[in-house]
């Protein structure tokens, strides 16, 4: 097998998803890295005295993996792959972190729900390419520091959650889908993508990754913040008509959006409703934040939806509507958890 070019890797926020691609990585047969991660608070201490536990779904022991730990940047080397596991609205936080960590050739694999601050680099298909989203990327630092050019896209089926300090577990065995911007296959997506699949983490690479980024949006925009506002499980919200319509309503605007940007969503809205069936009672991402008084990842899932749809003229009027209500909702949870 030909070694990796990535000698040095970072995970930049090993929570649910970036926790379980380091333990992976740093447990992994013939994977020849140096891996490390940056976490915080408990977590952060419990990595340090014992590695990530993972637990795979189904499994009857965990996967325990040591790695290099800390909660400053500077105190690693120049990175050659770094992978952020934060979500979209703790990026801008997170700028001077990343940039600490980049050489000349690092390449950024940005694990994000919702619609990415680099949406529109090198984008052929809406008519607006290189538009810069300032909700995203407040004052341009991402654009800037990290720089659009760094990044590949990935869009994660993957259910997974911290259930302890240093421990994670996954509910499904998931999957990962990376991408260019440009739609290229290039020789860095390859490798990156081979060498996650040495890792055990299964990955495809796509070549429209904003179709991808579009077909996983319908989800989250949705019962991402329906969750929140009812505290329900994805299964309570599809066994209730009123909620289901909403979802439907919800999974209609994105789609209407994304196509109206150009790209290609082909699950109609009563085949993505019916494969939501199937899922569950699973408690979305914006739910456990809200359980456990953090801020909610909001602009990038639904807020972003409004704000593209009075971009390419499209009315969100449900999106809108769940957007003044679970911003409340986020508000309120703030001012009780502080």
């Amino acid at each position: 097998m030909t070694p990796s070019p990535y000698k040095n890797i970072c995970i930049y926020g090993a929570g649910a998803l970036g926790g379980a691609i380091a333990a992976k990585l740093a447990s992994a047969k013939g994977v020849q890295t140096q891996i490390s991660v940056i976490a915080r608070g408990a977590h952060l201490e419990a990595i340090r005295a014992g590695g990530i536990r993972l637990w795979e779904a189904g499994a009857d022991n965990p996967l325990v993996a040591h790695m290099t730990a800390t909660a400053d940047a500077g105190e690693l080397p120049p990175q050659d792959l770094v992978i952020t596991g934060l979500k979209g609205h703790q990026l801008a936080a997170a700028v001077p972190g990343i940039a600490k960590l980049l050489h000349s050739g690092t390449r950024v694999v940005m694990i994000l729900n919702g619609v990415p601050w680099w949406y529109f680099h090198r984008d052929r298909q809406s008519g607006h390419a290189e538009h810069q989203m300032e909700e995203l990327d407040p004052n341009g630092d991402l654009w800037r520091l990290i720089g659009p050019e760094r990044v590949i896209g990935c869009v994660a089926y993957q259910g997974a959650e911290v259930a302890a300090p240093g421990e994670i577990k996954l509910s499904n065995s998931g999957h990962f889908i990376l991408g260019e911007p440009s739609g290229e296959t290039t020789a860095d997506i390859e490798a990156i993508a081979a060498l996650l699949q040495q890792a055990g983490v299964k990955i495809s690479i796509s070549p429209r990754i904003r179709d991808d980024i579009w077909s996983k949006l319908m989800g989250n925009a949705a019962f991402n913040p329906i969750s929140a506002l009812t505290r329900g499980l994805m299964s309570d919200i599809m066994d209730d008509s009123a909620l289901s319509a909403m979802v439907g309503q919800v999974m209609g605007e994105v789609k209407a959006v994304a196509e109206a940007l150009g790209s290609q969503v082909p699950m109609s809205i009563e085949e993505r409703l019916e494969r939501s069936r199937q899922i569950g009672p699973v408690r979305t991402s914006m739910l456990q934040d809200l359980l456990a008084g953090k801020t909610l990842e909001i602009t990038p899932l639904v807020g972003i939806v409004v704000s593209l749809g009075r971009l390419a003229n499209v009315p969100t009027p449900v999106s809108a509507t769940i957007l003044a209500l679970v911003t409340q909702l986020d508000r309120k949870n703030q001012q009780d958890a502080g």
